[in-house]
């Protein structure tokens, strides 16, 4: 079978191709070679575009707030070698293929994650309302959780032709994709994905608790709850491109990708051999940026925390967008009104992780009475709602995220402490495993994240709400900017969250892409004929436009 990737299904255009093709992703007229363009953010998608840009010949600088990675932290435990606490990005699908092709070039390692009722997790408890069920695949559950995955793969294929569907983005049928996904656009963009379930055929037929229970439990990695006020085109598109599946953790931590581009030496239009993004930028980023703007001479500008204002030939801000009006004073007349309602209007979500260094894989001791591992994978309905085991050997010390939770499970925690948080997350465990002592196992400082809470995020990803389709439209198709006025142009915007996938490391990659062509078009630059960037096709086969007054364009049907 045609492996699955995340070839659209809004915009099916090929982005592991493009970066693949050998003639390159374009030229830049000779003399825009060395010019300077501003990336604002080193994450995952500013530092792979500004990677890209590099390569054509332009001198990235890269801008960061406060820690290179993005939500790609890694976050080392103290005296340990290489074993990290994943706070952002953490499971990686491999239908990422453009994130693969990063990954695989800087020489990096993958294990599959360990994911609920996976041969990587090795075992699996639910905890729902007290009562605790053990299992190592689905088929050890009893049958009232195989009627929940039955109701569910029912509804997909009965309102979402998700067989079909999937099928024609295996095989990158453009056509086929467009003919079925456009119409669910109009169909699902307004109703959420709890209306999806309950309202499907296949799930009235069943109780509520099976929808309740789909709700904590749900599908691949967890419950779906946090999810169901959510439009239900985003839980379409995780379901569509396997973004919930065959899921992998990067050994020793996701955000080496980015460190190993940053000092990566690939050949390049105009730079000499040698020449990586550090070198350009002096062996550091720039600090904060605190306005974008533009001159007396029409040039944009980008001004640092102390003072410098810098003028650009292009500016890509891959920050989240709520910044740009808090974070950074952002000259309003850069964006249409219709642009800032998108951007402003851009809905997070909350998530809150707990990790703490054990002193072994404790947890497949076996439990004499029992015949089974002392503790397991955990879904529950309890404070902790996730709980991952990282076994880095027996060897080495291990990794318990005791807590990863969305929402109001986030929000439950956001004014407490690591210490607090740890000690709740224990007391809930307690009640599921009551025998085991896992305080005993505990090394060192736990290590504990609130995207809500800092301030150079405000959430940790898009959770967009049912009518928000324009608004992604919008945004994820501004680097189209022919059509713009003159003073809207220049000024760029990449990040998972302008994706139509949130929360996934590939839309960031991919929007950062279509930023890459987006300055390269801006500055007279060119793509090869045989390799056609996604602003070339854009007009073809671009996502599905609703009524919408905010875009005076026709670039896609």
């Amino acid at each position: 079978m045609t492996q699955l990737s995340a070839f659209g299904p809004d915009f099916p255009f090929a982005f592991d191709d493009w970066i693949r093709h050998p003639e390159g992703l374009g030229r830049l007229p000779k003399d825009m070679a060395g010019t300077e363009v501003a990336v604002i953010g080193a994450g995952a998608s500013g530092i792979i575009a500004a990677f890209e840009l590099m390569k054509l010949g332009l001198r990235p600088v890269i801008y960061e707030a406060a820690r290179f990675g993005g939500r790609l932290r890694s976050v080392p435990f103290e005296g340990t070698d290489g074993i990290v606490a994943e706070l952002g990005g953490m499971r990686f699908p491999a239908s990422s293929r453009g994130f693969f092709h990063y990954l695989d070039m800087v020489g990096l390692k993958t294990r599959p994650f360990p994911n609920p009722l996976t041969p990587a997790a090795g075992s699996t408890v639910i905890d729902l309302e007290g009562r605790t069920l053990f299992a190592r695949t689905l088929g050890d559950l009893p049958p009232f959780y195989r009627e929940i995955a039955e109701a569910y793969s029912e509804a997909l294929a009965a309102q979402a032709a998700f067989p079909e569907l999937q099928a024609a983005i295996r095989l990158r049928d453009v056509g086929q994709i467009k003919a079925l996904w456009d119409p669910l656009v109009a169909a699902w963009d307004e109703r959420t994905f709890y209306d999806f379930v309950a309202g499907s055929e296949a799930f009235r037929r069943l109780d509520f608790q099976h929808r309740e229970i789909f709700g904590q439990v749900g599908f691949g990695t967890g419950g779906w709850d946090s999810d169901f006020p959510n439009s239900m085109l985003e839980i379409l598109r995780v379901n569509l491109l396997g973004l919930d599946d065959d899921q992998q953790l990067v050994e020793g931590g996701v955000e080496q990708v980015l460190w190993r581009l940053w000092r990566a030496t690939p050949p390049c239009a105009h730079w000499p051999e040698g020449t990586s993004l550090s070198s350009l930028n002096g062996g550091a980023t720039r600090s904060r940026a605190v306005a974008i703007g533009r001159n007396g001479a029409g040039a944009l500008t980008v001004t640092d925390q102390w003072g410098t204002e810098t003028a650009y030939a292009a500016v890509l801000a891959t920050c989240q967008s709520h910044l740009l009006t808090t974070a950074i004073d952002t000259d309003e007349s850069l964006f249409s009104q219709k642009m800032w309602m998108a951007l402003d209007r851009t809905r997070y979500m909350q998530a809150a992780k707990t990790f703490v260094l054990t002193d072994r894989p404790f947890w497949k001791d076996i439990d004499p009475a029992t015949g089974r591992p002392v503790m397991s994978m955990t879904l529950t309905d309890r404070l902790t709602r996730g709980t991952y085991l990282f076994d880095n050997g027996d060897d080495r010390p291990g990794v318990i995220c005791l807590s990863y939770a969305w929402m109001t499970d986030a929000l439950k925690v956001l004014p407490h402490s690591a210490e607090k948080r740890t000690e709740l997350a224990l007391k809930a465990l307690a009640k599921i495993y009551p025998g085991v002592d896992i305080a005993r196992h505990i090394r060192s400082a736990p290590i504990c994240v609130s995207w809500e809470a800092d301030e150079n995020f405000l959430g940790a990803f898009k959770g967009a709400l049912p009518g928000h389709y324009r608004y992604n439209h919008r945004i994820y198709g501004h680097f189209m900017q022919d059509t713009l006025p003159e003073a809207e142009r220049g000024l760029f915007l990449a990040g998972d969250g302008v994706s139509w996938t949130p929360a996934w490391v590939e839309g960031a990659v991919q929007t950062g892409l279509n930023a890459v062509w987006g300055i390269l078009a801006h500055l007279g630059g060119t793509t090869p004929a045989a390799n056609p960037g996604p602003g070339d096709l854009y007009p073809e086969i671009g996502p599905v436009r609703l009524d919408d007054p905010g875009r005076e364009d026709d670039f896609s049907s």
